[in-house]
């Protein structure tokens, strides 16, 4: 029987802005002699900053170069130094420590799981609950309650409280601050710290922090060789990605045929990889990728027959459709000991963390993009399902869904507060693909719309390096 021919719709995405780029620049990766320089001089460096370690005493000055070392992209050669840190850290007398200090330390704790109380907030403001005048002028240490605001979980008021007051004081100040202050400011107002994507905060704070009077060179020289090396790792890893080979498959309509081989060497691929009591994995990827195919099929099915879903309705499927459930699953795949059975097993389960991590993910792909999606004649957003179900219009439901993902936001954060189901390791690839979702959607939409500041991002990771 002779196929009916399809008429498939078109999402008319533009070109892409990079072409051949990667593959025709592969040469402007550095030569074999310089890279072993700079791989050699990285270990030499990485002994000085053990040395920091082992000299610094003060409380304040641990937490600083905690800190830096985080901020630069530097912190996954010393987790067993950051530990013993953050352990000093959590037992310090803070009675004495001003604002900055106090945040600083709530935020290096949040991060790494401590559950710190916000109570310790409490004695910056006045009898009549307000933050104290006198914090006003205090750039720094506003930056600092600005950016631990944001680890806060439900219930926690006075944090919710702190970032209205925090992004009035700062958006003020701006205007008056001195470089590199200025420049922190405004990078932590346009997106707070634990927001954004730890690489590109890495390639974005490593000028700002050569500004800084107080810097320490030894952590500045091993932050630029570090992302050159890192950089170059993945100028090949992408180069590789872009020369797949076309082939053909008869039993799938024309459009699939390529992406159906390469998704199934890739998988294959993956497998040769793995070491023999490592290769359980690939089936829970597989699995992975039938419940995305499901999804995408359920909705394509709601897009033909013009269907309009509640919310809740649309989200037991579009949580799905946004592939982070498939994506965290292949990232496990190539982690060492740290994804054990029990790791898969538990991201196969839709754990809270992850349902939250695809909350914030479809929530604010749709806020930013529905409009364009609906000229284009595209399967009803969770703004229109919103906008059907309450009778409200766009702007509404748009600002609804918006404080919807705050409180995923808070849910994530509390997920990640004490003893973890799972390393940690692997909870911070959940926490990056929440993150990313800041650079691509939080404006606009420069996933559909590449050609903006998504260029000039991967532009800053992929293609300038720092001069050494």
């Amino acid at each position: 029987m002779e196929r009916q021919s399809m008429v498939r719709k078109s999402a008319e995405y533009h070109p892409t802005v990079w072409g051949d780029y990667f593959i025709r620049n592969y040469s402007c990766l550095p030569i074999e002699e310089e890279k072993e320089y700079m791989i050699k001089r990285v270990e030499e460096l990485k002994d000085g900053v053990r040395n920091l370690f082992e000299e610094t005493h003060d409380g304040l000055q641990i937490m600083i170069l905690v800190d830096s070392i985080q901020l630069l992209g530097l912190d996954y050669h010393f987790d067993k130094e950051i530990t013993a840190a953050l352990r000093l850290i959590y037992e310090a007398d803070v009675e004495n420590y001003g604002l900055y200090e106090v945040s600083l330390r709530f935020r290096l704790l949040r991060q790494h799981g401590y559950t710190s109380s916000p109570d310790v907030f409490n004695k910056f403001k006045d009898d009549k609950g307000r933050f104290l005048s006198a914090l006003n002028g205090d750039a720094k240490g506003l930056l600092g309650l600005y950016n631990a605001a944001y680890l806060g979980t439900h219930e926690e008021t006075i944090l919710d409280e702190a970032i209205s007051f925090t992004k009035c004081q700062l958006e003020s100040l701006l205007g008056e601050l001195e470089q590199p202050l200025a420049s922190e400011v405004s990078l932590s107002l346009e997106t707070p710290l634990c927001r954004r994507i730890r690489r590109l905060l890495a390639r974005k704070y490593i000028p700002i922090y050569q500004e800084n009077v107080m810097r320490n060179d030894t952590l500045l020289e091993l932050a630029k060789l570090d992302f050159n090396l890192l950089q170059s790792l993945h100028k090949e890893e992408v180069k590789k990605i872009s020369m797949w080979e076309p082939q053909a498959v008869d039993q799938l309509p024309e459009y699939l045929k390529d992406f159906y081989l390469k998704l199934l060497k890739t998988c294959k691929d993956f497998e040769d990889e793995l070491e023999a009591h490592e290769k359980y994995r690939i089936p829970y990827l597989q699995e992975a990728i039938k419940v995305l195919s499901r999804s995408y099929f359920h909705e394509a099915k709601w897009g033909a027959e013009g269907y309009v879903p509640s919310l809740e309705e649309h989200l037991r499927v579009s949580l799905k459709s946004t592939g982070y459930p498939t994506v965290t699953c292949a990232s496990f795949v190539g982690l060492g000991e740290d994804a054990t059975k029990e790791a898969f097993e538990w991201v196969a389960s839709f754990p809270k963390i992850l349902k939250s991590c695809t909350i914030i993910t479809r929530l604010m792909d749709d806020i930013t993009s529905h409009e364009l999606e609906q000229e284009r004649d595209h399967v009803a957003s969770t703004v229109e399902s919103y906008m059907k179900e309450y009778g409200t219009n766009a702007k509404v439901a748009r600002e609804k869904l918006q404080v919807m993902v705050e409180q995923g936001w808070k849910d994530l954060n509390k997920e990640c507060l004490g003893t973890t189901p799972v390393a940690r390791s692997l909870i911070e690839i959940i926490l990056n693909l929440s993150r990313a979702m800041e650079d691509i959607y939080k404006y606009e939409d420069t996933y559909t719309n590449s050609n903006t500041r998504m260029k000039d991002n991967v532009s800053l990771i992929l293609v300038e390096s720092f001069p050494i």
